[in-house]
């Protein structure tokens, strides 16, 4: 046999595999490159293999396993994975991530910075219209930009932006950022789902109480906390959108959620109930999606409350866990072990030398006589809308705390209101958090001392210091180098208390395609499974 013959039948291999969602989008470009296929071409081949298939129409409804009545169309107050996936479907970011983790185009087409990135600048797709109709232009960028600024901004983004001294114009369709200091991870922080593209207002505020946008489908009739109605949106710039229209609700009870999947009231759901898992797996009609990810669950205390004030104490709660069992009888396996830092495997610069907090009780209840807390008890909030086995999660570190000596009073709060009501206020809470691409968007967001959700309320100068020195490092070995010492930090003094970074585990009717690969940032593709997901008939 040729090799030309060879690599044919492995063209025709690779392109039913792509047809037939049984390959990822990067796997089928590597094992091309072995073909002999030169990468532009690869690239065209997965467009018109992997997309062709495709078939427009339908409803597609998805029951989702956190909203709130208290939701609402500010982008800076977007919390719930409602919010997050409602925001992905009827409006636009400046840029996104792809299905294979990678930086893509979204209204931006472009992007590049000065030499010291301190200035980057974004060209934008002119063809971008709002769903009202009128043309977006670089005025409406700024302004959504903007929402999140300043003194007087409330967005819980605004510490994401501290850096930026202005944002101009340069023409319609161009922007440029210019910054205090140097940030190489710009364009990545505009995919975060806060940053969502609204219509300026003349004053310079923008109108996101209409619920416009640019997304790929426009908003109907909706009901915060209850479920929102979409259609596609005919000038949507971008690719995919093959439903006609969307339906998402709020089923908060994992029974729900799981019977309209089995019954076919709804065509995907969010999040399973990791302990049907395999039962589920085993129904011909359903299929389960279950990604790795930098998705992280936390269990923050606040440091500037008693006794969480006291270091030793917080060490020795983050030593009265086993995490091993934890991940075994909690997540059933669909997790990947973390140490006390906030910072992935999945993401750049990962420090993988730092010791382990292992189950330790006995160093655990050494500490607690060194701070003078023996007999410790406590009590923590969780709820079952945070994760599929939250509550079942604390009683059973609750177990475990008891050999340290140590009282966990497990409190089951309500799953609507949680993120408003519990988190950030009570002292001790479970939290689920969304994956963010690089540690800096992460430690921006939740450890950085003036930050809106700084969940913790830690506050270390040592650490804020090489947080901003990272951001502006363009040496990759010393940023990676300042990255670790900052874990170090965080492990060794920081609030909070990470027992695993979870996998993506969510399920869909048979007759629902995807492209074989799904974005690991966050539930149902990336939030982007309305516009590249598609019914089969």
């Amino acid at each position: 046999m040729t090799g030309e013959t060879k690599n044919k039948g492995l063209l025709d291999r690779l392109t039913l595999a792509a047809r037939t969602g049984g390959i990822s989008r990067r796997d089928f470009l590597n094992y091309s490159a072995a073909a002999g296929i030169t990468a532009s071409a690869a690239s065209g081949l997965w467009t018109t293999s992997a997309r062709a298939e495709p078939k427009k129409g339908g409803t597609f409804k998805v029951g989702i396993h956190d909203g709130n009545t208290s939701d609402t169309h500010d982008p800076g107050t977007y919390l719930t994975i409602t919010m997050i996936v409602l925001a992905h479907t009827h409006r636009s970011y400046l840029t996104l991530i792809e299905t294979d983790g990678s930086l893509g185009p979204d209204i931006a087409t472009e992007w590049s910075a000065n030499a010291d990135a301190t200035e980057w600048t974004f060209k934008l797709n002119p063809n971008v219209t709002f769903h009202s109709g009128r043309k977006m232009t670089a005025d409406d960028v700024i302004a959504s930009m903007n929402h999140h600024r300043g003194e007087k901004s409330t967005s819980a983004a605004k510490a994401l932006l501290t850096d930026v001294n202005d944002i101009v114009k340069d023409g319609d369709d161009t922007i440029v950022f210019k910054l205090a200091s140097g940030n190489a991870d710009l364009p990545w922080l505009m995919t975060d789902y806060h940053l969502a593209i609204c219509p300026a207002k003349d004053d310079g505020s923008i109108d996101w109480e209409s619920g416009d946008g640019t997304g790929p489908y426009k908003l109907g009739d909706h009901e915060f906390g209850v479920g929102f109605d979409l259609t596609r949106h005919d000038g949507w710039h971008g690719e995919g959108a093959h439903f006609d229209a969307v339906k998402l609700l709020v089923l908060g009870d994992p029974n729900a959620r799981q019977t309209a999947l089995v019954t076919g009231d709804v065509d995907a759901v969010s999040l399973i109930d990791l302990k049907t898992m395999a039962l589920l797996e085993r129904n011909p009609n359903l299929k389960i999606d279950n990604v790795p990810s930098a998705s992280t669950i936390t269990m923050p205390m606040l440091c500037d409350v008693a006794p969480f004030d006291n270091k030793d104490v917080r060490n020795a709660l983050k030593l009265a866990m086993n995490r091993d069992e934890i991940i075994e009888k909690i997540a059933f396996g669909a997790a990947t072990k973390a140490n006390d830092f906030h910072h992935s495997p999945a993401m750049p610069y990962w420090p993988d030398d730092i010791p382990q907090h292992d189950y330790d009780p006995d160093q655990a209840k050494s500490l607690l006589k060194k701070a003078g807390a023996e007999g410790l008890s406590i009590n923590i909030s969780s709820a079952e809308s945070i994760y599929s086995g939250a509550v079942d999660l604390c009683v059973l570190y609750a177990e475990h705390a008891k050999a340290a000596g140590i009282n966990i009073n497990v409190v089951r709060e309500p799953n609507d209101g949680y993120y408003s009501d519990v988190w950030l206020k009570k002292p001790f809470c479970v939290v689920a958090w969304g994956a963010r691409p690089t540690p800096d968007v992460m430690y921006s967001l939740a450890y950085k001392d003036d930050a809106a959700w700084n969940e913790s309320h830690w506050k270390n100068p040592r650490f804020n210091e090489l947080l901003l020195m990272a951001k502006a490092e363009l040496n990759d070995e010393r940023r990676a180098e300042m990255y670790r010492e900052m874990a170090l930090i965080a492990n060794d003094d920081g609030g909070t208390l990470i027992p695993f970074f979870k996998n993506f585990v969510y399920a869909r009717r048979n007759n629902v395609q995807h492209g074989g690969q799904l974005a690991p940032s966050w539930e149902l593709d990336g939030a982007r499974a309305a516009s590249r997901w598609w019914f089969d008939a």
